[in-house]
């Protein structure tokens, strides 16, 4: 019979993947705080939220990051242009996590492993912007079988973290 574990009897190996999540214009606290927990599980190396009214409040998000948001490097960049300019200078792979008409499925992705990765992953109404969706290397989507054709941004970005982190490990 299986016995369920708590977090420090688990065989996990502890682990930091060279990927930054660029949140753009993502401003719901209980997202923010879902997006530390699953960033903070997955190894994701930091967080960069985009936006100017992005709140980073601990008590608005502590319910939901389960302390998480104390483990993940983050900031918060006001300017669209600022992000562009850091995603240039550091020679990232760009990966926009949207739906387009050249958008590719997860399955489909293919990752340089030479390159530190920047997903991008839009606000929970508009999508990415314009201007982030242009510069990226590569835009992939999750493949849904159902009428709908969005999902909330934590699950999508769990889902892609998953597929990501499985393929470069």
């Amino acid at each position: 019979m299986s016995q369920q574990l708590n977090h420090s009897e688990t065989s996990f190996a502890k682990r930091t993947f060279p990927i930054t999540l660029i949140c753009d214009n993502i401003s719901y606290q209980p997202n923010i705080g879902s997006i530390f927990r699953i960033c903070e599980a997955f190894g994701v190396q930091n967080i960069i939220f985009v936006g100017e009214d992005i709140a980073l409040t601990p008590r608005k998000i502590n319910r939901t990051s389960r302390s998480t948001h104390l483990r993940v490097p983050h900031k918060v960049i006001e300017s669209t242009n600022e992000v562009l300019e850091y995603l240039q200078q550091n020679d990232f792979e760009i990966i926009a996590l949207e739906i387009t008409d050249t958008s590719k499925s997860l399955q489909e992705l293919a990752l340089n492993n030479e390159k530190p990765i920047a997903l991008i992953a839009g606000s929970e109404v508009n999508g990415i912007s314009k201007e982030l969706l242009q510069i990226a290397h590569q835009t992939t989507h999750i493949t849904m079988y159902g009428e709908n054709s969005s999902m909330n941004v934590v699950n999508a970005v769990s889902v892609a973290l998953y597929d990501i982190t499985s393929k470069i490990s």
